[in-house]
């Protein structure tokens, strides 16, 4: 076998570092899309943690200054108000256990009874899916006369629907000076039971003290309609009203 000429060797040599100068590159290529694809990354975690809140302020600010009345549709987008006998006042259930309630939303029943959880703080007005109370805390809280807003899953996904019960909720909290306006807007899921009328997307729930259950649904959300309601059915008007 014929020995390799140093020129062949050569050759060869500068093949390898040809080889090895694109392998090189290519690794420093790949390198830098790795990083590039870890700070977009980066930015969209970012951006998403950073959407909600800013959203939440922007909804504010737009309805910052305005009377509940004025916030979202008027009262006529909300049906006739209905009651039915309200049964389970002072009926406390062992933490946890899942108890079915028939109505939906339900505005009076069995429910859990632990300090911090149910009845659930007053502090919090609005919540989301992530964030809402059982059902067996926030029927607690309508035995001490709390009025719920309680919103499906199409409001849920409506910005305009969602922005003007965020205004609703905060604008009650912000003129709340005594605790007179013992008020929740949560949402309502198809896992928690049956759907609400057809094209009725928020409901009004109040638990009186003749132990009356009293609903009125509405298409969207309204301002009018539910300061109209917590007038007629303040939270003195339940079972337990000093409680909160």
């Amino acid at each position: 076998m014929a020995k390799s000429t140093k020129t062949e060797k050569s050759d060869r040599q500068k093949v390898i570092d040809d080889i090895r100068r694109k392998q090189k590159s290519a690794d420093q290529r790949q390198g830098m899309v790795i990083i590039g694809v870890c700070v977009l990354v980066a930015l969209v975690i970012i951006g998403l943690a950073a959407y909600n809140p800013i959203r939440t302020w922007i909804e504010k600010r737009q309805y910052a200054g305005q009377p509940l009345e004025e916030i979202g549709a008027s009262a006529d987008v909300c049906g006739e108000i209905t009651t039915k006998k309200a049964q389970g006042s002072n009926d406390h259930r062992p933490f946890e256990e899942q108890i079915t309630y028939e109505d939906a939303p339900p505005a009076f029943g069995p429910h859990w009874n632990e300090a911090g959880v149910a009845p659930a703080p007053i502090n919090q007005r609005f919540y989301t899916t992530a964030s809402r109370p059982e059902l067996e805390s926030l029927i607690h809280n309508s035995e001490h006369g709390y009025n719920i807003l309680w919103y499906d899953e199409t409001a849920a996904d409506s910005e305009e629907m969602i922005g003007e019960i965020k205004a609703i909720a905060a604008t009650l909290d912000e003129n709340d000076t005594n605790g007179r306006f013992k008020f929740k807007a949560v949402p309502w899921t198809d896992e928690d039971g049956g759907e609400f009328p057809d094209g009725q997307h928020i409901a009004f729930t109040h638990w009186t003290a003749d132990q009356e259950g009293v609903w009125q649904y509405c298409s969207e959300p309204s301002g009018e309609a539910l300061q109209e309601f917590m007038e007629k059915y303040p939270f003195t008007d339940s079972p337990e009203p000093n409680a909160f």
